[in-house]
C-alpha cells in the first residue's frame, strides 16, 4: 500500500464530525439530503487539486484509476477471478469473470458494464464491486471492457455491449448457468448501456434478460433542469464533467434525443426486463434514474427503485474508503440476488 493511500485510509477512519470539520465545517445538503461525511471530506480534498486545462481523456483515465486505487475496496474472499477475451464483430473484448465458491445454481450470469461516461473506466474500476455482486448474489458476474471514446465514439460501446451479452447467453453454461439465463447491469454509463440494450433486444424481438440492474443511469441526455442544476457542482460528477464526456463520446451533430442515448424518451417501455434502479442523492443523474424507474413502472414493468440519499455518484468505486458506500453496494447486490432467484422460481 502506498504512503498516500495509507494516510488517506487512516484519515477516513476519523469520526464524522472531524471529517466534516476538516472539510470546512457544516453539512452539505441538497434537496434535504445530507451528504455522507466521508464523501464530504473527499470532495473537499479533491477541490484543492488543480486539473490541467484542457483536460484530456488520457489524464482523466489516469485520474480515475488513481481514485479507484485510493478508495476502492479489496476483492471479496471466496470469489474466483478469470481473465478472458470475448470475440466480437468489431473488436476482441477483454473481460473478467467472477464466480463465488458457493455458487447458487438458480442464479443467472450477470453481464456488467463499468462506469465512465464512455471515455474512462476499466475492468479495474469496478473490480471490487463485481466481487461483491458475485459473493452476495451467489451467481457469476461477467465484467466487460467495452471500447472507449474518443478512439471509438458512440455507438461503438453499444455494439460491444450487445456482442458481449449475446456471447454470454450462448456460453452461460461455461459459468455454471443453465438455459442461457443472463441478466444485465452496470453503473452510470454501464447502467445507461444496460437500459439501451434491453430496449434494443425488445425492438429486435429477442428475449429479455432475467433482470436489469441500473445504478445511477443516464436515461435522458436532453434533461437540463432539476438535479442537473441542484447537483451540477457535486463531487465527483459535475455538469461540466458530463459535458466533457459527451464532447468526446458523441460524433459531432448527434441528436441527444435519440432513443439509444435517451432511452427515457421511448414511447413504449412495456415488456422490458424487471428493473432494479438505484440512484445517489448527490448526483446530477438523480432525476433521470428516478424518472426512468417511474416510467418503467407506469408501463407495467416490475421495478424496485431506491435512492441512497447520502451517497455521491460513483459510490460503487468507493467501497474501501466510504463505509456507507460499501453497505449500499451490498444492499444492491442483495436485491439483484433476489431478482435472479425470483425469475427462476
Amino acid at each position: 500500500m502506498s504512503v498516500q493511500k495509507t494516510i488517506v485510509r487512516a484519515l477516513l477512519k476519523l469520526p464524522a464530525p472531524m471529517l466534516r470539520a476538516m472539510a470546512g465545517g457544516g453539512q452539505v445538503v441538497r434537496g434535504g439530503r445530507v451528504l455522507d461525511a466521508h464523501f464530504q471530506f473527499i470532495a473537499a480534498q479533491a477541490a484543492k487539486v488543480k486539473l490541467p486545462d484542457p483536460l484530456t481523456p488520457e489524464v482523466a483515465r489516469q485520474g480515475t484509476e488513481m481514485l479507484t486505487d485510493l478508495f476502492g475496496g479489496a476483492r471479496e474472499p471466496g470469489v474466483a477471478v478469470e481473465e478472458l477475451v470475448i470475440p466480437a464483430p468489431e473488436a476482441s473484448l477483454p473481460a473478467r469473470a467472477y464466480r463465488p465458491s458457493r455458487q447458487d445454481a438458480t442464479s443467472p450470469l450477470l453481464v456488467f458494464y463499468h462506469f465512465g461516461g464512455g471515455v474512462v473506466g476499466s475492468l479495474a474500476t469496478c473490480d471490487a464491486f463485481c466481487t461483491i455482486l458475485a459473493a452476495v448474489t451467489g451467481g457469476p458476474v461477467l465484467s466487460v471492457d467495452y471500447r472507449l471514446a474518443p478512439e471509438h465514439r458512440w455507438p461503438a460501446n453499444l455494439t460491444d455491449a450487445r456482442a458481449a451479452f449475446d456471447w454470454a447467453r450462448t456460453n452461460a453454461e461455461r459459468f455454471g448457468v443453465s438455459g442461457g439465463r443472463v441478466a444485465v447491469g452496470g453503473d452510470s454509463m454501464g447502467g445507461h448501456m444496460s437500459a439501451v440494450l434491453c430496449q434494443d433486444l425488445m425492438r429486435d424481438g429477442a428475449p429479455q434478460p432475467v433482470y436489469q440492474l441500473l445504478i445511477y443511469p443516464a436515461t435522458d441526455l436532453t434533461m437540463d433542469g432539476g438535479s442537473m442544476v441542484s447537483c451540477g457542482d457535486a463531487y465527483p460528477l459535475t455538469a461540466a464533467t458530463m459535458a466533457f464526456f459527451m464532447h468526446h463520446y458523441l460524433p459531432e451533430g448527434t441528436d441527444m434525443a435519440h432513443l439509444r442515448l435517451s432511452p427515457l424518451k421511448s414511447p413504449d417501455l412495456s415488456g422490458l426486463a424487471p428493473a432494479l434502479v438505484f440512484t445517489a442523492g448527490h448526483d446530477p443523474l438523480l432525476d433521470q434514474g428516478k424518472a426512468y424507474a417511474d416510467a418503467l413502472a407506469a408501463a407495467g414493468v416490475s421495478v424496485h427503485y431506491q435512492c441512497f440519499d447520502a451517497m455521491a455518484h460513483g459510490f460503487t468505486a468507493y467501497t474501501g474508503g466510504v463505509p456507507a458506500a460499501d453497505a449500499a453496494c451490498r444492499v444492491m447486490a442483495g436485491y439483484a440476488g433476489r431478482a435472479g432467484r425470483a425469475r427462476q422460481a
